[in-house]
């Protein structure tokens, strides 16, 4: 798996462990918390916060309407989405949080405007897991839109691109993506949701 350097931080890190063929583990977090003296986005590119009832054991947050947020909580075993909207708990503790974009120009600029927000200390205490970008059309992305996306990406914690599925058009919500990046994606997730306290800083 061929690494690229984080844009978002000066000093990459010295070794990188390559993943052994027969165990796999989540992508390693390159950021991980709010970075000083990053400047938060305007009001206006920032996304809300609300208040959230009940429990889950992670929020997903679309960036932007259409994001897949719902559909991506569906796959995620005790994922709620949010409303497009950073959770804040009535108990205070600090949310567990998935964001997620479309592929294209809107879906990532609204996501690197969540990841300033949330990398500037913007936002609610959260624990940014990563950040999900979904497939916005059949077929190859554009490699301009890739390129984007490495970079956006460069300011989550960790970063997936899930192709596109062709059941979600026609309705088919209750299966579970065949594609290998899905099944990935799924693993990852559940790991790091069963792995990591969320009450504690990284």
């Amino acid at each position: 798996m061929q690494l690229s350097l984080n844009p978002w931080v000066t000093s990459p890190a010295e070794s990188i462990e390559e993943e052994t063929p027969d165990v796999h583990v989540p992508p390693a977090a390159v950021i991980s918390t709010p970075l000083k003296g990053m400047v938060e986005p305007d009001t206006a590119d920032r996304l809300a916060s609300r208040t959230i009832t009940g429990t889950a054991a992670l929020w997903v947050v679309g960036s932007h309407g259409g994001a897949g947020e719902s559909r991506t909580a569906d796959l995620l075993d005790g994922a709620r989405p949010t409303g497009h909207c950073w959770p804040v708990l009535q108990d205070g503790s600090k949310p567990r949080v998935l964001l997620v974009c479309r592929a294209d120009m809107r879906g990532l600029t609204t996501a690197q405007s969540a990841l300033t927000q949330w990398a500037s200390g913007a936002a609610p205490a959260v624990e940014l897991l990563g950040l999900a970008v979904l497939a916005d059309a059949p077929g190859k992305t554009p490699r301009a839109l890739r390129d984007f996306t490495a970079i956006v990406g460069g300011g989550a914690p960790r970063l997936w691109t899930l192709p596109w599925v062709e059941a979600w058009r026609h309705g088919d919500s209750t299966t579970t993506p065949a594609a290998r990046e899905y099944q990935r994606f799924i693993t990852d997730v559940t790991a790091l949701v069963t792995e990591t306290n969320p009450s504690t800083n990284h």
